[in-house]
């Protein structure tokens, strides 16, 4: 849409804008036109603008000019083409009629290995995902555990590899391209119905110098989530158990974080420089305007089933995290069990070869005492997030 003056025998173009524009400017186009003759008429430039902008009076607007007064006066068509106003109305989103995202991400994270990390992360994505939330599990581990455990990995030459082309890697690498679309498949057999996961790979060790030399790739996970935040309700990121730039990443694009932990001296004698840690990953985050870190607690697992180690040791354990490291403890226990090695090595024989066939815990013993632990975590992250269930 265009309006003009005649100023003596010059067309001067005043004002000028989109089709979709008309809306949310049409104070603008009222005052120029003097709809509303209630009000004196206005000029398009206020006094803060430039003093040179063309100004608008009573004696420039001809008696006969209607509401289309911008095209009732005659100018050359082939200098000043009219411009297209759309046949719907585009209503842009604005705080209020924008929905909010309810998305919730949630890192796995210690810094000591060996305490169940990956078993949680893949074991809750499937338990999210069996109670209808949207799961995507993230494997920002070089070790590639989640990878393997959701059916990702069930090549046995290089020449297969369908993963050093399109991993996490590549999503941190640049901002460009390798959305988490492009990056994300869905777990083959692992759990019903599945999960989408953005794999990891052995190549993210060799990666991690030239994404050190990349500002940006600390905050790439937050930007290339945040499109994705309505195809989602959880985002489960299994993470390294060091303070390399990969748990920084992780706990940077994290809202939530669980800390597993067998609560052996070892692992919570790492609990100091994981606060650490976190206290340095806020600090960053308050940069880019993000919250602190939501620590959810310190989960138990890995914890021996033996009743005299619960009724003797395991109590003295407990009591630990909350007084000497000042941690909540997490009220779901995750026992150690065999049948949770069992179902991460499940096979099934083709030809001469025993293939991978990996399984969440809860599609391969929905009646275990273990799928029940993780029922039973499932719901309490979805309490502590504010999550309906």
């Amino acid at each position: 849409m265009r309006i003009y003056e005649r100023v003596g025998e010059a067309i001067d173009l005043v004002f000028q804008c989109l089709g979709q524009e008309i809306e949310v400017r049409i104070e603008e186009i009222n005052a120029l036109i003097g709809k509303d003759s209630s009000k004196p008429r206005q000029t398009l430039a206020s006094t803060a603008t430039d003093s040179n902008s063309p100004q608008i009076n009573a004696e420039s607007i001809p008696e006969q000019a209607s509401e289309k007064i911008p095209f009732s006066i005659p100018f050359p068509e082939e200098l000043f083409p009219e411009t297209p106003i759309d046949t719907e109305p585009v209503v842009e989103p604005n705080s209020n009629t924008k929905r909010k995202s309810t998305l919730k991400v949630i890192a796995v994270y210690h810094n000591k290995g060996g305490v169940g990390k990956t078993t949680v992360a893949v074991n809750l994505a499937a338990a999210l995902r069996k109670k209808g939330k949207k799961v995507l599990l993230v494997d920002i581990d070089a070790q590639s555990n989640s990878t393997f455990a959701t059916g990702l990995m069930k090549f046995f030459f290089e020449e297969d590899d369908n993963l050093m082309a399109n991993n996490i890697y590549h999503l941190l690498e640049t901002g460009d391209f390798s959305f988490v679309p492009d990056v994300s498949r869905k777990s083959e057999g692992f759990n019903n119905p599945e999960i989408e996961v953005i794999p990891s790979h052995i190549t993210l060790i060799e990666g991690q110098f030239k994404l050190n030399t990349i500002g940006a790739s600390k905050t790439r996970l937050v930007t290339k989530l945040s499109r994705v935040e309505k195809e989602y309700d959880f985002v489960i990121i299994d993470t390294p158990p060091s303070r390399d730039l990969y748990a920084e990443v992780a706990l940077i694009a994290a809202d939530h974080l669980i800390i597993p932990s067998d609560l052996k001296p070892f692992a919570n004698q790492g609990l100091p420089s994981v606060l650490q840690f976190i206290s340095q990953v806020n600090e960053f985050r308050e940069m880019i305007g993000k919250e602190p870190l939501n620590i959810l607690g310190v989960l138990p697992s890995k914890i021996s089933p033996n009743p005299k180690f619960l009724q003797y040791t395991f109590p003295k354990q407990t009591s630990v995290i909350s007084a000497r490291y000042h941690l909540n403890l997490m009220e779901t226990i995750i026992y150690e069990r065999t049948i949770l090695s069992q179902c991460t090595n499940y096979t099934v024989p083709m030809g001469d070869l025993d293939v991978p066939e990996p399984k969440s815990i809860l599609e391969y013993a929905p009646d275990s005492l273990s799928s029940g632990e993780f029922e039973a975590l499932a719901l309490e992250v979805l309490t502590k997030t504010g999550i309906n269930r």
